[in-house]
């Protein structure tokens, strides 16, 4: 009855109180200790996944460039709706989110998610792609959750992305993929939906665990929940 109660709180009742009060929408890379640069595309992947399986393509992800923003302005100004902070209430998730420093070879911080680049920001058609370590504190409850019945009970949860400009989408988790190789899928997206990524074994796995979500609503947030103070540190 506890474990009913705890469920509905953190993936029902959000959703459908958010639901009702803001407008609808219309419509995750790292091994344990392993390098945030772009998947590699194998031979013959193997997708296992809950839900409609993404189409897979040969398209690679390009080099990351910490020059490059499709969010940055016209005249080069620094971007200022860009995701800021990601909360996950069922799997105990609440991360800042800040930009990747350096570039494809650059060690990923610890104590943080970060977001590709050279794909999309919440509310914008494509995918926001949004990365952390297995690490706790950071995702590892999506690696946990996906030897679960490949993760089934991860679909249905609410997702909860800020940004920058004080705004709040919120998700919902519609698929799991396992032992993914590539950005394909994620890369060839048109629609409005939010991909996290993690590792799933340890330095040199290549393999790694995608989850998509897609959009439930968007509405304005408190200035100081939607910009935390992010204290990232250099992974050991």
């Amino acid at each position: 009855m506890v474990a009913l109660v705890d469920r509905l709180r953190t993936r029902v009742l959000p959703a459908v109180l958010t639901a009702f009060g803001v407008m609808f929408v219309a419509a995750g890379l790292l091994s344990y200790s392993s390098s945030a640069g772009p998947l590699q595309p194998a031979t013959s992947p193997d997708h296992t996944g809950i839900g409609a399986a993404p189409s897979a393509g040969l398209i690679t992800f390009p080099p990351l460039s910490p020059d490059a923003s499709p969010s940055d302005g016209p005249s080069g100004s620094p971007a200022v709706h860009v995701a800021s902070r990601i909360v996950i209430p069922a799997l105990g998730i609440d991360l800042p989110i800040v930009a990747p420093p350096g570039n494809d070879t650059t060690y990923p911080l610890c104590n943080v998610a970060e977001y590709i680049q050279q794909l999309h920001q919440p509310g914008e058609p494509g995918a926001t792609y949004i990365y952390a370590h297995a690490r706790t504190g950071m995702f590892l409850p999506l690696l946990t959750q996906s030897q679960v019945n490949n993760g089934s009970g991860m679909v249905g949860d609410l997702v909860q992305v800020y940004t920058t400009d004080d705004q709040l989408y919120q998700y919902v988790i519609s698929q799991v993929h396992r032992h993914v190789y590539t950005l394909d899928a994620a890369l060839a997206e048109s629609r409005e939906t939010l991909w996290l990524q993690t590792s799933e074994g340890p330095h040199g796995t290549p393999n790694k665990l995608q989850v998509v979500a897609t959009p439930l609503s968007v509405g304005p947030a408190d200035h100081a929940d939607a910009n935390p103070t992010p204290h990232p540190v250099v992974c050991g």
